[in-house]
């Protein structure tokens, strides 16, 4: 992603949720599909406009097809494997909301409940009345911000805080939220969308709050271990950060592509003393690993025989959770369109679930843009993917 994105973080959001929903509306291929996607993709490989990919097609139960193509590391000539590692960004949005939502099964929390309930530093907190280029007016929320608010984007809170600078895993989780509450809510709760990587981060203080345990301790215990996720982690160790895909994004001329290193966080990225886990952005996976998300996802709540969450807590991560008379569609943690939801992360990674053809499609790649027809890539695998395995 562009530094100056990172000034616009809001961009940064609707940029990720467009690009989920415009992965609805695939490329036309050919009628006859091939069984592999490979030979579809590899021009744009060979024309410079995508560095590489990992491809997963999975049902309910098993991986359908696994596919790779190009390059993790351009310059190494390094090929993209199965178990390439990346920086799966705002993707990290619906495993965090889907932690929270075991609270709620267990009855620790209610989606309604407001967040100054837990995190007592909530209690004072304003939001903007008028405001313009000399002065600021706040007052009192209609009502305090609720967890459902935080986790489907339409609390108020900003995408950051001020002192999130200049990276967004350079606080501790605690700190990080209390910044939050000290920040005056943009608008009422619960009337506008905005993108907010702070309202995500403060369920997860939520969580930590009522369970317990460290927030990342949790994910790893109570989601990452019984699905079998072994490289999802904030932290890659010495094993995975070879595996880490290069990111890559247009070069001047725009017709090539050059690499760039992921500005948003703190290297190196095995610290854990100085980097600390972010709930809306900060995890690292793989496709298998992810796809085993979406797996349990697309079961229900249950991956071969282990229940993680119940069917409501399922129904209520994956429908519209905005207001109809929002143009957004965003469920809790997931972007919500049709007949499918998913989500995207800001360094081009996707996963999309479509529950009526049982299916879950995930596409790995590591780029903050791409130059010619690189971003229809994604679109002519899922085209594949449906056409192939759909019916």
């Amino acid at each position: 992603m562009h530094r100056h994105l990172l000034a616009r973080p809001f961009l940064c959001g609707l940029l990720i949720i467009q690009a989920w929903s415009a992965s609805l509306s695939c490329c036309p291929i050919q009628a006859e599909e091939p069984q592999n996607v490979s030979g579809l993709l590899q021009p744009f490989v060979d024309r410079h406009e995508l560095a590489g990919a990992v491809m997963i097609v999975a049902d309910r139960d098993k991986i359908l097809s696994t596919e790779t193509i190009g390059f993790a590391d351009i310059a190494g000539q390094k090929p993209m494997s199965p178990n390439t590692v990346f920086w799966i960004a705002s993707q990290s949005k619906p495993m965090t909301a889907a932690a929270v939502m075991m609270a709620v099964d267990e009855g620790k929390i209610s989606m309604d409940d407001p967040v100054e309930k837990y995190l007592p530093e909530f209690r004072s907190q304003m939001v903007i009345a008028e405001k313009d280029g000399s002065h600021v007016v706040l007052k009192k929320p209609v009502h305090p911000i609720t967890i459902r608010e935080a986790l489907n984007h339409t609390s108020g809170l900003p995408f950051k805080s001020a002192i999130e600078e200049p990276t967004l895993d350079g606080l501790p989780l605690a700190q990080a939220v209390k910044s939050y509450a000290m920040t005056p809510l943009q608008t009422e709760p619960g009337t506008h969308y905005q993108y907010s990587n702070a309202g995500i981060n403060t369920a997860a203080r939520v969580l930590e709050v009522v369970s317990g345990m460290k927030y990342e301790d949790f994910m790893q215990t109570r989601l990452f271990e019984p699905l079998g996720m072994k490289n999802t982690t904030f932290w890659p160790n010495a094993s995975q950060e070879p595996l880490i895909a290069k990111s890559y994004r247009p070069d001047s001329a725009k017709t090539g592509l050059e690499e760039f290193p992921i500005s948003q966080l703190i290297y190196p990225l095995s610290d854990t003393t100085h980097r600390f886990p972010m709930p809306a952005g900060g995890l690292f996976s793989t496709a298998e690993d992810t796809a085993k998300f979406c797996q349990m996802i697309l079961n229900n709540g249950e991956l071969h025989g282990k229940r993680l969450l119940s069917e409501a807590a399922v129904k209520e991560l994956t429908r519209r959770q905005t207001p109809e008379s929002l143009k957004e569609s965003y469920g809790l943690g997931f972007s919500v369109g049709g007949d499918s939801f998913g989500h995207g992360g800001a360094h081009a990674t996707n996963m999309e679930i479509r529950p009526s053809k049982g299916l879950a499609i995930i596409w790995m790649v590591q780029h903050g843009g791409f130059p010619g027809e690189g971003g229809k890539a994604q679109g002519v695998f899922k085209d594949w993917a449906y056409k192939r395995f759909g019916n």
